[in-house]
């Protein structure tokens, strides 16, 4: 079973360790079916309970997965290996869409909140035991997420919206619980789920958000969690439509103890109406970062949700780091209040490069994708190959695996860098790349 490696330790957590050790070198493969164990608490000469606790180490570490009574085994992707490092890195003279940054042009001047935060610091210092959350930032995040039909719920702040995913899963769930991901989806929720010993279940999306089909097939199968991009989806620029809200919102009521967990990517760069799935379960949250239209460096984002996730959030963040910089937070809290950005201004600054790329595309033949935000997503047929080809004609774009499961071969393109004269030269070489696309979902 284990070919030649030997697994070896007394005490649970030098099982786990040594099990790792295999998994760093090599030894064990990804996909490797390890001892049951009760097999190996026999060969090792311990109690089985000091195995299970081993392999309970490792499931929540994301080096294993357990599947009932098929055992347990290496997961086939470890949760060490990041989508983040499947990357072409642009040589001298080559023009990069590969990144998904926003343009620095449309990001505002962060010297007056910067400066007002500081003098606010110096009037009254922050200190150890003082609330978490920043009252005016609380007041305007709050106010922002009711004018969206967001439902009402405390407010909490987290370092960027991964960081409030993470929060939230980890105070609902548990080691190998099933959770719905976007199909494709964000390359580092991908991977944040199965580091915290959880197990993805796609579900495949098209231009007005996650297909219901999908959905429903997630939760019949057991998933504890839905993960919903709202606008902006990264990496197909899909957004939720009203028509779509009420169909999920119809499916999510009938199963009212899954959490669900919306993610406004597209906040502050979209002006696409927010049709939020919110209040229909038991669970729910809201996560806002300012990264995309603020500046990804200011690491920080709102999250609500109901009382007892928001709590549970803000317990767990008590024993780690705290808080979230209140300096950071009263900075954005000013940005905010002063109107720094013109979100209709961004919004259409983005979709005039976005939607002429997508055209451009599509008159020759191309199929494409992108409703919002700044990216552009298309399917092709060989995805290294296309990558190789636009690489070769002068552009580096996301191999589209970063960012799927079970979704087909494709790339992405974010629009963020390019000039309204630079859409044509891209869709030529995007089109000798890939070449004509039939016309499928991309789910």
């Amino acid at each position: 079973m284990l070919g030649e490696y030997r697994i070896e330790g007394r005490r649970a957590s030098d099982i786990a360790a040594s099990v790792e050790r295999g998994v760093g070198s090599g030894a064990l493969e990804p996909g490797q079916l390890l001892p049951p164990m009760r097999e190996l608490a026999v060969t090792l000469g311990v109690n089985p309970n000091t195995v299970a606790a081993a392999y309970r180490t490792l499931r929540e570490r994301g080096v294993i997965e357990t599947d009932g009574r098929r055992g347990s085994r290496v997961r086939p992707r470890p949760a060490t290996t990041a989508r983040g490092s499947i990357r072409v890195e642009a040589p001298a003279g080559v023009r990069d869409v590969s990144k998904g940054n926003p343009d620095p042009a449309l990001l505002p001047a962060l010297g007056e909140a910067l400066a007002e935060a500081a003098r606010h610091e110096a009037e009254r210092p922050g200190m150890y035991g003082e609330a978490p959350v920043d009252e005016e930032f609380a007041r305007l995040a709050r106010a922002a997420l009711d004018a969206d039909g967001v439902p009402g719920g405390p407010v909490a702040v987290t370092s960027g919206s991964l960081d409030a995913v993470e929060r939230v899963l980890a105070v609902h769930l548990r080691a190998g619980d099933a959770v719905a991901v976007e199909d494709p989806g964000w390359g580092s929720l991908l991977d944040l789920v199965p580091a915290l010993g959880l197990r993805p279940v796609p579900i495949a999306v098209d231009d007005e958000g996650p297909l219901p089909q999908a959905v429903e097939r997630a939760l019949r199968d057991g998933a504890r969690a839905v993960i919903v991009t709202d606008r902006a989806q990264n990496p197909t620029g899909a957004a939720v439509s009203a028509a779509r809200a009420a169909e999920l919102r119809e499916l999510l009521a009938g199963h009212r103890d899954v959490v669900l967990i919306e993610d406004d990517h597209g906040h502050g760069i979209v002006d696409l109406p927010l049709h939020p799935l919110a209040g229909v379960t038991d669970h729910w949250a809201m996560v806002r970062s300012v990264a995309k239209a603020y500046g990804p460096d200011l690491r920080i984002a709102s999250l609500t949700g109901d009382a007892e996730t928001v709590d549970r959030v803000l317990g767990r963040q008590r024993l780690g780091p705290g808080w979230v910089s209140r300096l950071l937070q009263r900075a954005v809290a000013h940005l905010w209040a002063t109107g720094a950005v013109d979100t209709a201004a961004v919004a259409g600054s983005y979709a005039e490069r976005r939607d002429g790329l997508v055209r451009a595309l599509r008159r020759r033949g191309v199929e494409a994708h992108g409703r919002s935000g700044m990216n552009v997503w298309v399917p092709v047929s060989d995805e290294t190959g296309a990558v190789t080809r636009l690489l070769g004609a002068g552009w580096a774009v996301a191999p589209g695996a970063r960012f799927r499961m079970n979704a087909g071969p494709a790339v992405r393109l974010t629009v963020s860098g390019l000039t309204v004269a630079d859409v044509e030269d891209l869709a030529d070489a995007v089109a000798g790349a890939a070449g004509p696309a039939p016309a499928r979902s991309y789910g």
